[in-house]
C-alpha cells in the first residue's frame, strides 16, 4: 500500500467551467497501490497571497516557515549557480552568416548571484516559457552600464507574436541596478532577454547583468523556497529574503545572520567569511581636508572603506600620521571665502579670482562657467564611484579623491576596476555679446589638464553624453601620459554630462599589483554654463546713448576692438570666427569661389563657379544637381572578432543657406545622437535584429566648415594628393576643401576633408563616389579624408567651343549643316547642340559643265594665240637669216640695204617660200637643221628672177 511519501498531489487541467480535480501521482511508477481517490479541487481562479503556499492535502493556503519565502502565485529566480530549469540560452550570428565568428559559445553565463550576457559580437538570447492561469507580471533587476551593447526584452505568445514591441529597448541603467516590470497576458508567455555588442575596438565591454527574476500569475505554488546563502527571513510568511549586512554571513534557509570573527570579514550578502589580509600601502589614501573655520587644511590619510585589512597581522602597515595644518588655498575662480572659511559662489553680475567678488564694470558682462583648479572639496556637481569588471557586491562609492592641487584615483579593490568620475551641468547659454552662429556654433568648451602614470596597460577614457550612464567615448589615452591639456567643443545642449574613467589593466585579476598606477586631473574649465560663475568680465559692444544698457552683440560683419568694446567692420567677403569675436584676427577671409553668408558667420558656395583652364579657356561649372545630401559607404571591414562593418559617409557638397546638411545618427542606443555638417561619418553594421537593415553608431563630423573651392592641389595647408586619384583627362578636377572644428588627441588641428570632382560624361548616377585604393576607409592617417566624385554633373557647362559643324554635299539643290560634339566630350548641360540647318545650293553637274565649256574655249584661244605667235616668230627668224646671209661675211659690218624700203612684191616672195608645198618630213627637217660651223643656221634659199649671185661650180648647195 502507498504511503504519503510515495506520492504527491497535482491538479488536472481546468475544464470549460473553470473547475478541476486533485489527483494523487506516484513518485515512481508501479511501486505501490492504493492511491487516494480524486477529489474536487479548488477553482482555477484560486490563488494564495505572498508568503503563502497551497497545502495540497488540505487545499488551504498556509504561511511559509521562517527561512523560506514564496511569491504566492508566482515563481522567483535569485540563485544563478547554474541555469535554472526552464531557461534556455543560445548565441546567434547577426551578420547573416558572412562573419567569421563562431557564436555557439556566446551565451548568458550564470555567476552565482546573477547571470551575465556575452561581450563578443554575437547576439546572445536568454528565454523562459511560462503558462499563466491569469494575467500577471514579470519583474527583474538589471545592470546595463555600457552603450556598446544594445539590450532588449520582449514577450511572445505561443504563436510567436510579440505582445509589446514599443518598450522592448532597455534604457541605460541610472544606478548600479535598475528595476523593470512588464504586464503579462493569460496563457503561454515566452520571455526573451537579448543582447548584441557593437564595438569597433578591442576595449573591454561591460556585460548586461540580470538577477531576481520574478513571475506572477501562475496557478499556484505548492511549496516555499529556501533563502539562499547570504540572505535570511526571520518571520514566517515572508515574500522575499533579506541580505545579510557586511561582516556577517548565513547558510541556506537561514533565519538569522551570524557575525564574522574579528580576524575575518564578509561583504554584504555573503554566505561565508574570509580571512582579513594584512594592511598594505594600497589600503589607504591621502586627501586634503576641507578648510576649517580658521582657514586651515591638512594632508590626511584614511583607510579605504569598507576596511577589510587587518593592522594586527604580522607585516601589516600602519596608517601614516596626518600632515601639518596649512593655510587653505583660495577658492576656485568665481567663488569667495566666507567668514567660516567656506567657499560660496558670487552673485549674478559679479566675478572673482577666488578671494572676493567684484561687480563687473559698466559696459562689460561676466564670462560665466565653471573653473576648478583647487581641490580641497569635491564640487557638488561631481561625484565618483567604482565599477568592477566582475560586478562584485562591494558598496564602495569613492574612486577619485581630492589632493589640494589635483584629484587622483585611489587604489581599487581590483586592478581591473573602473574608477569613474562624473561632472554634470544643467545646460549652456551664449553670452549676450555673442551672436549665435547659424553655421557652426561653439556653444561651450570644456578643457582639462591631466596626466597618467602607469606600469601596466592602463587606459583613461573621456566620455560625453546626456547623463552619466549614457556617454559616448570622445577620447582615450593608453599607458603613461605626460601632463597635458585637452579641449572638447560642445555644440548642442544635448551634451550635459562628462565622465572620466580610469582602468589600471584590461586583464581581470583579483590581486592589486598596480595600485600605484594613477590618473590625475589638475584643472577643469567649462564655459557658458547656465548657473555658472565668472572669473572675469568681457566688454560689451558700445551703442550710442545707451550707456549701462544690457549687452548686445556687435552688428553682423563687425568685430570688437580688444579692451574697448568698439565695433568695427570686417573687410569685404570675410566672416567672424565664432570662437574669437574680439580683435581684427576674428575676421577670416573667405576662400576661393566662396561667399560669406548673411550672418557673416561662415563662407558658402552656391555650387556655381568659373575656372580658368590650363589652356586659358574659361570653364563654367554648376554643381547644383550634386548639392543634395548624398550617402555612400566603404568596402566591408572586419574586426578581430569577425564582425563585418562599414564606414558610412554622408556629404552635403554645397548650396545656399537653406541647403540640406549631411547627417549621421546613432540608432543603437536610446540617445539617438545626431551630427550635421558638410561631411560626416558613422559606423554601420548589417543586422537582421531590431527590424532594420543596418545599425548605425559612432557618428562624428569630418567637415563642418567650407575652406574653399579651387583646382589647386593645396589650399590653407590642406593637400589633395593627386596620386590617390590618378587622372586620365587633361580637364582639371575641381576640389572642395573642408575642415572640422572638433579636435581629438590624434587630430589636434581637427579633421580635414577634400572632395575631388571629376568630369565623366558616361557616369549618369549622381552618387558615384570612390575612396582611395591605398586608403580603403577614406583616410590613411585618421585625420585627412579624401574622396573622388565622378559624374557628368561635374563637367563644365557646354559652350560653342565644345561642338563643330559638318557641311554636307549639295544634293538636288539642297545642302545640310549638322553640329556634333568635339570628342572626347568634356562638358554637360549648358548650351545644347544647334538644330540642323538646310540651305539651297547649285549642284556639281552645272559647275562641271560650266568648267568643261570654259576650259575648252580657253584651250582653243590658247592654241590660236600660240600658232599666231609661232608664225610671227618664224617670219622674224627668216628675215634675220636673210640679213646674215647678205652681210658678206665681214664681221662687224652690216649688209648694205638694197633699198630704203621694202620693195613691192618682196613680202609675196617671202611668203612664197613657205607656201611652197613640201612633204611633212621635209618640213620637219627644215625646222631641225643643225647649226653650221660659223654658228648660223643654214637656210635654203630659192633662186629668184632678181639675179642673186651663184657659184661657178655646178655642185648643189644644200
Amino acid at each position: 500500500m502507498c504511503k504519503e511519501s510515495d506520492y504527491h498531489f497535482e491538479y488536472t487541467e481546468c475544464d470549460v467551467l473553470g473547475s478541476r480535480w486533485r489527483v494523487a501521482v506516484p513518485n515512481k511508477a508501479n511501486t505501490c497501490t492504493g492511491l487516494p481517490d480524486p477529489v474536487k479541487g479548488t477553482q482555477c481562479t484560486f490563488s494564495c497571497s505572498e508568503g503563502e503556499f497551497l497545502d495540497m492535502r488540505s487545499q488551504q493556503c498556509q504561511k511559509c516557515a521562517a527561512g523560506t519565502y514564496s511569491l504566492g502565485t508566482g515563481v522567483a529566480f535569485d540563485e544563478w549557480g547554474s541555469l535554472p530549469t526552464g531557461f534556455v540560452t543560445h548565441g546567434m550570428d547577426t551578420n547573416g552568416g558572412e562573419a567569421h565568428t563562431n557564436c555557439s559559445n556566446s551565451t548568458w553565463i550564470p555567476k552565482d548571484d546573477f547571470i551575465a550576457s556575452n561581450t563578443d559580437e554575437c547576439s546572445a538570447t536568454l528565454s523562459y516559457a511560462v503558462n499563466l492561469k491569469k494575467a500577471g507580471t514579470v519583474s527583474f533587476e538589471y545592470s546595463y552600464p555600457d552603450n556598446s551593447i544594445y539590450f532588449e526584452f520582449f514577450v511572445q505568445n505561443d504563436q510567436c507574436q510579440s505582445t509589446d514591441s514599443d518598450n522592448r529597448w532597455m534604457k541605460i541603467s541610472e544606478s548600479d541596478w535598475s528595476h523593470y516590470t512588464v504586464q503579462l497576458n493569460k496563457g503561454t508567455n515566452v520571455l526573451y532577454w537579448r543582447t548584441t555588442t557593437y564595438t569597433m575596438f578591442d576595449s573591454a565591454v561591460k556585460p548586461v547583468l540580470l538577477r531576481n527574476i520574478a513571475i506572477s500569475g501562475v496557478a499556484y505554488t505548492s511549496e516555499c523556497f529556501h533563502c539562499k546563502p547570504g540572505t535570511y527571513s526571520a518571520k514566517p510568511g515572508s515574500a522575499r529574503c533579506t541580505p545579510c549586512p557586511a561582516d556577517s554571513f548565513s547558510n541556506k534557509g537561514a533565519t538569522v545572520c551570524h557575525q564574522c570573527e574579528k580576524d575575518k570579514y564578509a561583504e554584504a550578502g555573503s554566505g561565508n567569511c574570509k580571512p582579513r589580509p594584512a594592511c598594505t600601502n594600497s589600503d589607504y589614501f591621502y586627501t586634503h581636508t576641507p578648510c576649517d573655520s580658521k582657514g586651515k587644511t591638512q594632508l590626511m590619510y584614511k583607510w579605504i572603506e569598507p576596511k577589510i585589512c587587518s593592522e594586527s597581522v604580522t607585516g601589516a602597515v600602519k596608517l601614516p600620521a596626518s600632515g601639518k595644518r596649512q593655510t587653505c588655498p583660495p577658492c576656485n575662480p568665481g567663488f569667495f571665502v566666507t567668514k567660516s572659511s567656506t567657499c560660496e559662489p558670487c552673485a549674478s553680475g559679479f566675478y572673482s579670482n577666488g578671494t572676493a567678488c567684484a561687480k563687473c564694470p559698466v559696459g562689460t558682462e561676466p564670462e560665466v562657467g565653471f573653473e576648478y583648479k583647487w581641490w580641497n572639496r569635491m564640487p557638488s556637481n561631481m561625484k565618483s564611484w567604482v565599477s568592477s569588471q566582475e560586478y562584485s557586491n562591494s558598496d564602495r562609492t569613492t574612486a577619485w579623491e581630492v589632493a589640494g592641487d589635483y584629484i587622483y584615483t585611489i587604489s581599487g579593490e581590483q586592478d581591473s576596476d573602473y574608477m569613474t568620475l562624473s561632472l554634470n551641468v544643467p545646460g549652456y547659454r551664449l553670452p549676450q555679446s555673442m551672436a549665435k552662429d547659424s553655421e557652426r556654433s561653439e556653444l561651450s568648451r570644456i578643457t582639462f589638464v591631466f596626466e597618467t602614470k602607469c606600469t601596466a596597460d592602463c587606459a583613461l577614457y573621456f566620455m560625453a553624453g546626456y547623463n552619466q550612464w549614457n556617454n559616448d567615448v570622445v577620447e582615450q589615452w593608453s599607458g603613461s601620459s605626460r601632463k597635458q591639456s585637452y579641449s572638447y567643443l560642445i555644440q548642442t545642449n544635448y551634451t550635459t554630462s562628462f565622465t572620466w574613467t580610469f582602468k589600471r589593466t584590461g586583464q581581470y585579476t583579483t590581486e592589486r599589483k598596480y595600485s600605484s598606477d594613477v590618473a590625475k586631473i589638475y584643472s577643469i574649465h567649462i564655459s557658458n554654463v547656465i548657473g555658472g560663475v565668472a572669473s572675469e568680465c568681457r566688454h560689451c559692444a558700445l551703442r550710442s546713448g545707451k550707456t549701462g544698457s544690457a549687452c548686445v552683440p556687435c552688428p553682423a560683419g563687425h568685430y570688437m576692438v580688444s579692451g574697448t568694446g568698439v565695433c568695427r567692420s570686417c573687410p569685404p567677403n570675410t566672416f567672424i570666427r565664432a570662437e574669437q569675436p574680439v580683435g581684427e584676427a576674428a575676421c577670416v577671409q573667405c576662400g576661393p569661389n566662396t561667399k560669406r553668408n548673411k550672418a557673416h558667420s561662415a563662407c558658402l558656395s552656391d555650387c556655381v563657379l568659373d575656372v580658368r583652364s590650363s589652356g586659358g579657356a574659361l570653364l563654367h561649372y554648376d554643381f547644383s544637381p550634386l548639392a543634395n545630401a548624398t550617402g555612400f559607404q566603404s568596402s566591408p571591414r572586419f574586426t578581430n572578432r569577425g564582425l563585418r562593418y562599414f564606414h558610412r559617409f554622408s556629404v552635403g557638397l554645397c548650396g545656399k543657406e537653406s541647403r540640406a546638411l549631411a547627417a549621421c545618427v546613432d540608432n543603437v542606443t536610446e540617445s539617438g545622437r545626431e551630427v550635421k555638417g558638410y561631411v560626416c561619418q558613422s559606423t554601420v553594421v548589417p543586422s537582421d535584429i531590431r527590424g532594420q537593415s543596418v545599425v548605425s553608431s559612432l557618428p562624428f563630423i569630418i567637415g563642418d566648415t567650407l575652406i574653399g573651392v579651387t583646382t589647386d592641389k593645396t589650399l590653407s595647408n590642406i593637400s589633395s594628393l593627386e596620386s590617390l586619384f590618378p587622372a586620365a583627362s587633361s580637364l582639371p578636377d575641381v576640389i572642395f576643401y573642408y575642415r572640422s572644428s572638433e579636435t581629438t588627441q590624434a587630430c589636434k588641428d581637427g579633421r580635414l576633408t577634400t572632395i575631388r570632382l571629376r568630369c565623366d560624361p558616361t557616369v549618369t548616377a549622381k552618387d558615384h563616389i570612390t575612396l582611395p585604393s591605398k586608403c580603403s576607409e577614406g583616410t590613411c592617417d585618421g585625420c585627412s579624408f579624401h574622396f573622388l566624385w565622378q559624374s557628368q554633373h561635374a563637367c563644365p557647362l557646354c559652350t560653342k567651343n565644345h561642338y563643330r559643324e559638318i557641311v554636307s554635299a549639295c544634293i538636288q539643290g539642297i545642302q545640310r549643316t549638322t553640329y556634333v560634339w568635339q570628342q572626347p566630350l568634356q562638358c554637360h548641360g549648358g548650351e545644347s547642340l544647334p538644330a540642323q540647318k538646310v540651305s539651297a545650293c547649285v549642284t556639281l553637274d552645272f559647275w562641271l559643265k560650266f568648267g568643261v565649256s570654259t576650259g575648252t574655249i580657253a584651250a582653243v584661244l590658247l592654241i590660236s594665240i600660240s600658232c599666231y605667235f609661232w608664225k610671227k616668230t618664224r617670219k622674224l627668224q627668216y628675215k634675220y637669216s636673210k640679213l646674215i646671209m647678205t652681210s658678206g661675211g665681214k664681221e662687224c659690218e652690216l649688209p648694205a640695204a638694197d633699198s630704203c624700203a621694202i620693195m613691192e612684191g618682196e613680202d609675196a616672195e617671202d611668203d612664197l617660200i613657205y607656201l611652197t608645198k613640201k612633204s611633212f618630213f621635209t618640213k620637219i627637217k627644215s625646222f631641225s637643221r643643225e647649226r653650221t660651223s660659223d654658228g648660223f643656221d643654214s637656210v635654203p634659199l630659192k633662186s629668184s628672177s632678181s639675179g642673186l649671185p651663184r657659184d661657178d661650180d655646178d655642185s648643189d648647195d644644200p
